[in-house]
């Protein structure tokens, strides 16, 4: 008696990511990791504190008195000391966060959306709209990301917003082409071929076959620009190519406290170790990150 056998289709890798069985495992593997989670948490006070800074900060940040300058840490009154006008370092601090977040956050996901969608067309399209639109990004991605910023920044003027569009302007090529890269191999696929093959339009391909495997791995990479764009950000402001004073963001607040290196190098140091923190913190949560996302292992 001969037995029949059907040979049954494997989900593909666009189906499992969709599934709600991936992000319950997502987020499963990252809750049991302590040192993601750990930066997440440190992550969210610091956002706390930058929503809440008018609560939580003893002091006017803008206001100094010339006989409280330079005033050590553990000062009665100032934990943190005093900057080089007298201001309440703890003050300015938790009110640098604001604009330290906003600068080295917003810049990535205007990048990952605009990044993500020059990268999957080219990716998708292939032959000489691949080349058109990936020799156009490669112009910007030769340059150094520092050097690329300055110079976006000089050209356009000191400003927060200005500031805010070079970082998104340096981190769209990167994006790109890790987006046209992923996207590249995916369209090669079986299920791919057999979709276009059946007559679907280009968009029900793109919505429904690509981006549930590519916008996973796209994701992950933007994640890990996060903590680069803090450093950049910071470094635009220790120039004078981004927060003007007396605002206090705390890579405005080293370039005012160089000068105070000798006299109180441990108050001068306390912004650069924010921004080191807050670095590390969404470094070490990207790794987590994309970690959780790695089904394979």
């Amino acid at each position: 008696m001969a037995v029949v056998t059907a040979d049954i289709a494997a989900p593909s890798p666009a189906a499992i990511a969709k599934s709600p069985g991936f992000w319950s495992g997502v987020l499963r593997r990252i809750s049991r990791d302590p040192v993601a989670m750990s930066a997440l948490a440190i992550l969210l006070i610091l956002v706390l504190i930058a929503i809440f800074a008018p609560y939580i900060a003893p002091y006017d940040p803008s206001k100094g008195s010339v006989i409280r300058r330079l005033k050590p840490i553990g000062t009665p009154g100032y934990i943190f000391g005093t900057d080089e006008l007298g201001r309440d370092m703890l003050s300015r601090l938790i009110y640098g966060a604001r604009l330290s977040l906003i600068m080295g956050v917003i810049p990535v996901p205007v990048a990952f959306i605009i990044g993500s969608t020059i990268g999957i067309v080219a990716g998708y399209a292939g032959g000489i709209v691949n080349t058109l639109i990936m020799r156009t990004v490669d112009v910007f991605y030769a340059f150094p990301s520092v050097l690329l910023a300055v110079a976006l920044s000089g050209a356009l003027g000191s400003g927060l917003t200005n500031a805010l569009v070079s970082l998104t302007v340096v981190f769209i090529p990167q994006i790109a082409r890790v987006a046209e890269s992923v996207t590249t191999q995916v369209r090669k696929l079986d299920y791919v071929d057999a979709a276009r093959a059946s007559g679907a339009p280009p968009m029900t391909i793109i919505r429904v076959h690509i981006l549930g495997n590519v916008l996973g791995p796209i994701f992950v990479f933007a994640t890990s620009l996060i903590s680069v764009s803090m450093i950049l950000a910071s470094g635009l402001s220790f120039l004078g190519l981004g927060v003007r004073p007396p605002d206090a963001e705390w890579g405005l607040m080293l370039n005012t406290l160089r000068t105070a290196i000798y006299n109180n190098p441990f108050v001068a140091a306390l912004p650069g170790l924010m921004i080191f923190i807050t670095s590390i913190c969404f470094n070490l949560f990207s790794d987590g990150l994309r970690t959780a996302m790695d089904v394979k292992s």
